[in-house]
């Protein structure tokens, strides 16, 4: 007995006259997908650690340079922002990225041994650094894998210091990082002078005030007393950092790059199953379907390609996140977790990709005409 066949009913029968084709169109997006997917879930869980630094040292906002040219501050700033009432605590900061041996890097923080970020650590062996001494802390993880403890020495640039205390911190960027003196590190940047930031801790927000205005007004207040600043929250200075940016426009530069070869693919594919169907095409046409019909029957099948790959990248994407939580160099920035935000515009970036991909597939079946279309061998 005849059944009558829906409209998804038909192009999903379509997408499996030529399976080899969909599947090969499916393995495109989905690669391209799962590389978003791993890629700026990498950038997103970087962004998240450096967040944690700020959170755990109770930093409130960061003061750093406001032209691009000029990306350093004079240290001599801190006072005048002490001055200011709605501060409690300045603590000018210089952090870089260093080798630490001949085949490993890690970022240095150069603090003063009063700095109120030594809060958040927890020093699990050893003392705490002296000012104007070539000494040097350790992050716990940072430790581990140079294999050194309290008393032994590292060298920078050509410097030994001595290693004066391991620590546990609350972000992996700090665990697996150099804490030094700020003068020290001065000195191995050649920044006499200059710092990084200077972070800051407000006092605590008066009664009837809401957090966000008492920042908002501690803002105004430090970019008014250092004209050419900038007073940055703590939340907003995690996402504002080079090392954070430049994460990102890697995952998204690859991310694109890819979903460009996965557009391609599927492009092919919808105009070749456009060609060998034109006079099916026609007939359909000579049976009443409109130009309209037609095309949203072509990106109907495109959008489904782009979808169902889209799932297929995000479980890629997963699994990927799932290699680098359990490989021992990654393991403590990653959980093998997707977030909602993430996969929402993962689907959306696929089914995009795919409408995109059949756009002019579409437009060209949807000019056919019956009789040409008909006559077509």
């Amino acid at each position: 007995m005849a059944t009558s066949l829906t409209f998804m009913g038909y192009v999903l029968k379509n997408l499996r006259r030529r399976r080899l084709r969909t599947f090969l169109s499916l393995s495109g997006i989905g690669m391209a997908v799962g590389a978003f997917v791993g890629l700026v879930g990498f950038s997103t869980a970087f962004e998240q650690q450096w967040f944690r630094i700020y959170s755990s040292t109770g930093t409130d906002i960061s003061v750093i340079q406001g032209s691009f040219l000029n990306t350093t501050l004079d240290q001599s700033a801190a006072e005048k922002i002490k001055s200011i009432p709605v501060v409690e605590q300045v603590s000018p900061t210089i952090f870089n990225l260093m080798d630490v041996t001949p085949d490993m890097n890690a970022l240095v923080y150069g603090w003063d041994a009063n700095a109120f970020e030594f809060d958040s650590l927890n020093i699990l062996a050893g003392r705490r650094f002296r000012n104007g001494q070539r000494e040097v802390m350790l992050g716990d993880l940072l430790a581990q894998d140079l294999n050194k403890k309290p008393g032994d020495t590292l060298e920078l640039q050509g410097t030994l210091f001595n290693v004066t205390a391991i620590y546990h911190a609350a972000s992996t960027l700090e665990a697996t990082a150099v804490v030094m003196p700020l003068d020290q590190l001065q000195q191995l940047s050649g920044m006499g002078g200059k710092v990084s930031t200077i972070d800051i801790r407000l006092r605590p927000v008066p009664a009837g005030e809401t957090p966000e205005h008492y920042v908002k007004s501690a803002q105004v207040a430090i970019q008014k007393a250092l004209p050419g600043v900038r007073a940055v929250p703590a939340a907003e200075r995690a996402s504002d950092n080079q090392f954070v940016k430049l994460a990102q426009a890697s995952a998204w530069g690859t991310s694109l790059l890819a979903l460009l070869i996965g557009i391609l693919g599927i492009a092919n594919t919808m105009v070749m199953s456009v060609f060998e169907r034109t006079r099916e095409i026609g007939i359909l046409r000579a049976l009443g379907w409109k130009r309209w019909q037609v095309l949203a029957h072509i990106e109907a099948e495109a959008a489904l390609l782009g979808l169902s790959g889209g799932f297929l990248g995000i479980g890629l994407g997963w699994c990927a996140l799932r290699v680098l939580a359990a490989l021992p160099q990654t393991a403590s920035f990653f959980a093998a977790t997707l977030q909602w935000p993430l996969l929402i515009k993962a689907l959306g970036i696929a089914i995009l990709a795919g409408l995109v991909a059949g756009a002019l597939p579409a437009w060209r079946a949807g000019q056919l005409s019956p009789v040409d279309a008909l006559r077509c061998e």
